[in-house]
């Protein structure tokens, strides 16, 4: 008997950018609504916690160990078999080179044994749109994208059409808050473990540098306030002073990247006069409280709608990649089973080789 006709598309999702080991089932209907079937992610914590970090090497070796049988069970959890799948979307970079090879190279297996489409995926995108699986948010939208690696103010105006209006010129807001805990002692990850210990603090005990007083556009900068809040963390021997800074620095990473998306909304409702004025705050940095809150005033003061991801799709997961994938299928976009890991992959590439935020490197324009 012929199968009965499938509404919309069913994709696997694989991402291994960095220190989890993800992956996801998702359907995409024809109406654009979208259901997670299944979601599994491995994380690495055990792994990278005695270096305070991640290390490279280790997390390309644990995605090895741990793809087949995450990918085993998502397709499990989802009541579907391989045979189910349109499609199949994996990470082929921004990240660890070692760690997006993985995960790529699964899912060039998997589309060649199952004969359906590849969909190579920037894992930034993936977080540009992490917000739709949980609501319903029309392109186009001014989106914040904060993370570990990455910090950057975009206007998005449809599947993989990103225009760049601001970057870190050096540090990203995620890095920031993990090196300052790992300065403060704090077990890593270092992030919600630095906002947990800021709820018992004082941040006026501390002054901070500010970053790029004198510029008036949305890069953001983060290196001076890491080393600056390093240095203080030497001196500090009691429990309530770690606690001051821990808040005195959340406070300032909150501060800077409110200021800069003020700036951004500003140019946004200049270009968007017609349109519905919407924001979207993705990545890991999204689940901050401090940092939501503020970009929540800013949205308040400037007439934009407020959405970000459920608190399970800020950090880094497969189910955003299968979404972006599948709104790529949609639209007939698919790659060959050549597309190559790529340790850079800026949103907006003519802006990242037109005007790069810092130099090049061996691997390309950096976001």
């Amino acid at each position: 008997m012929p199968k009965p006709e499938k509404l919309g598309l069913t994709i696997l999702g694989l991402e291994t950018s960095c220190d989890e080991t993800a992956a996801s089932v998702v359907r995409r209907a024809d109406d654009g609504t979208v259901t997670v079937l299944s979601s599994i992610i491995g994380t690495q914590f055990e792994q990278h916690a005695p270096f305070g970090g991640v290390v490279p090497e280790i997390a390309a070796r644990a995605h090895v160990e741990a793809i087949d049988a995450i990918a085993a069970e998502a397709m499990r959890a989802s009541g579907l078999s391989f045979a189910d799948l349109d499609g199949v979307a994996a990470t082929a970079g921004p990240g660890l080179v070692g760690g997006v090879m993985v995960g790529l190279a699964f899912g060039k297996a998997v589309a060649l044994a199952r004969d359906v489409p590849l969909v190579a995926v920037n894992h930034l995108e993936g977080h540009a749109v992490s917000a739709r699986l949980g609501a319903d948010i029309p392109y186009p939208f001014l989106l914040l994208l904060v993370s570990g690696g990455h910090c950057q103010l975009l206007e998005v105006a449809g599947v993989g059409a990103c225009t760049r209006l601001g970057t870190t010129i050096d540090d990203a807001a995620g890095e920031a808050f993990d090196k300052i805990a790992k300065s403060l002692g704090l077990p890593y990850p270092g992030g919600p473990a630095l906002e947990k210990l800021a709820t018992t603090g004082d941040p006026s005990k501390f002054e901070l540098p500010r970053a790029l007083l004198g510029r008036k556009d949305c890069d953001f900068s983060f290196s001076g306030l890491k080393t600056a809040a390093a240095r203080q963390a030497e001196k500090i021997t009691d429990e309530q002073s770690r606690a001051d800074l821990a808040a005195a620095v959340q406070a300032a990473i909150a501060r800077q990247l409110s200021e800069r998306t003020e700036r951004a909304m500003k140019l946004y409702k200049t270009s968007h006069p017609d349109q519905p004025l919407r924001f979207v705050v993705a990545g890991g940095v999204a689940a901050n409280g401090a940092v939501k809150a503020a970009l929540r005033k800013n949205c308040d003061d400037n007439g934009f709608s407020f959405d970000a991801p459920p608190l399970v799709y800020c950090t880094d997961n497969a189910a955003m990649i299968a979404l972006a994938g599948a709104e790529r299928l949609a639209l007939g976009l698919f790659d060959d089973l050549d597309a190559v890991a790529r340790p850079r992959w800026p949103l907006d590439e003519a802006a990242a080789l037109s005007n790069p935020s810092n130099s090049f490197g061996r691997k390309g324009a950096k976001a």
